[in-house]
């Protein structure tokens, strides 16, 4: 998967693995091979190519209630950062058939977000969440994705 975006300064310090990147700039992936998505999984890379994946569930769907598992570790999750002047790009390698308990679904639910923070913090996401305060996890919100 690869991310592209612009950027005037990016804020990154954040060097080790599963420390909270979103509250620096940060490009964000949820997946789920579940529907409705009460188990899905969260990955994480800032400017600086740090990594950050949790397993979540989420029965309620709802974040106060969510339980998130920061030790879990995907085996074979990778991601590489590039900065140039005026944007930043990242590319990262999810394995999938770990996350699906029994087979590879055709179908998942999934979400994809970045986190710009600035003088205005600017939340995006392929499927908007519309949560305000800005909150991404919200699955009822995330969109379907086909794997070809």
């Amino acid at each position: 998967m690869r991310f592209d975006g612009r950027d005037e300064g990016t804020v990154a310090t954040l060097r080790g693995r599963d420390q909270p990147l979103w509250t620096e700039d940060v490009y964000e992936v949820f997946l789920s091979p579940f529907d409705p998505p009460s188990v899905y999984y969260e990955f994480e890379v800032n400017p600086l190519g740090t990594l950050f994946d949790t397993r979540i569930e989420s029965a309620e769907g709802r974040h106060e209630t969510m339980r998130s598992d920061v030790s879990w570790n995907l085996t074979g999750f990778s991601g590489r950062s590039r900065v140039r002047p005026g944007r930043w790009s990242a590319v990262v390698t999810i394995p999938l058939a770990p996350l699906a308990p029994a087979r590879l679904p055709k179908t998942w639910r999934a979400n994809f977000f970045r986190v710009d923070r600035g003088t205005t913090d600017e939340f995006s996401a392929w499927s908007p969440t519309l949560a305000d305060p800005p909150d991404f996890h919200v699955p009822a919100k995330f969109g379907f994705l086909d794997l070809l």
